[in-house]
């Protein structure tokens, strides 16, 4: 019996996919299989059951994968130890990244992180807040890029940097003229929300009292920012967008843009990881890679803003 095979056995188990596990752990599949195989032979007995799809776990083999876990999990924490006593940056590092942020911050540290570090094995998952939580507690990633809210209590936040909001609006509408968008404005617009569950969009309704959007929600379900946009630019109501991502927009679209009045709704981005998380060389160098590739107006809450 190897941790190998236990890792394999747990990449089985996530994906429920023989192929997707192989992929996930950068080998072949019949060697995965032929790893898991020997693994149940030593054992006397069969891990999982290949005659159901998605693959699952015998009765005796759930017990066997409560067990990998555990293992995996220790092999982990002494791993991380020794890493980080040689102030090491090697290894794999899971980081789970909001699907409200990553398409704006990820472009902007990302590449640079792995070109000046090589040896680094840096994974990214886009996911929501509460899916965050629940990999960080079952040490599926080693770290969140999030934004905070009530209920992180149990993990460890670092400031990032605080990201403003803001309105986009279409050219139809009579918003378009006002300097600064007020909570009031938007009591009879037609907005473009994304669905519960979202932080932005919580923090958001939660800001403005916004009950409007049910009549946009009934017309597109499981929208996204980006398509949103889309829509507002071809002449239909009101979104919103955080502050990166008004600087990857061209001139015609940055002309769509409306601040909020003051106080700006404002929200605090942080990397979130465990209580019991150990590499603090790696974590702290991300994170000072992610603050040098933001605005420097960015990394401290200005006076005419509120957090939210």
């Amino acid at each position: 019996m190897t941790l190998q095979q236990l890792e394999y056995v747990m990449a089985v188990f996530r994906f429920r996919h023989f192929a997707k596990a192989a992929e996930h752990c950068n080998v072949t599949q019949p060697t995965l299989s032929s790893m898991i195989q020997k693994l149940e032979e030593e054992l006397g007995m069969k891990i999982f059951d290949r005659n159901r799809q998605p693959i699952m776990p015998t009765p005796a083999g759930k017990l066997v994968v409560e067990q990998a876990w555990s293992v995996i999990v220790r092999a982990k924490k002494l791993r991380d130890t020794a890493e980080e006593q040689k102030k090491s940056l090697v290894g794999t590092f899971n980081i789970g990244v909001l699907p409200t942020i990553a398409p704006y911050l990820v472009p902007r540290f990302f590449p640079k992180l792995l070109d000046e570090h090589p040896e680094m094995d840096v994974r990214i998952t886009e996911m929501k807040t509460a899916d965050i939580k629940t990999a960080l507690i079952h040490g599926d990633i080693d770290a969140g890029i999030l934004a905070r809210i009530e209920g992180c209590e149990d993990f460890v936040c670092h400031n990032l940097f605080y990201e403003k909001f803001m309105a986009y609006v279409s050219e139809t509408d009579s918003l378009l003229k006002a300097k600064a968008i007020r909570v009031a404005d938007l009591k009879d617009e037609f907005l473009w929300l994304l669905d519960e569950g979202h932080c932005f969009r919580d923090q958001l309704v939660k800001f403005c009292q916004l009950k409007s959007a049910s009549r946009s929600k009934k017309a597109y379900n499981l929208g996204s920012i980006e398509t949103f946009m889309r829509i507002v630019e071809n002449g239909k109501g009101v979104t919103f967008i955080p502050e990166l991502a008004t600087m990857q927009l061209t001139e015609s679209q940055s002309r769509l843009v409306k601040p909020f009045a003051h106080p700006i709704p404002t929200r605090e981005l942080v990397l979130m990881t465990s209580r019991h998380f150990i590499r603090a060389t790696l974590r702290d160098m991300i994170i000072d890679c992610i603050k040098q590739s933001v605005p420097s107006s960015m990394l401290s809450l200005s006076r005419t803003s509120v957090q939210i």
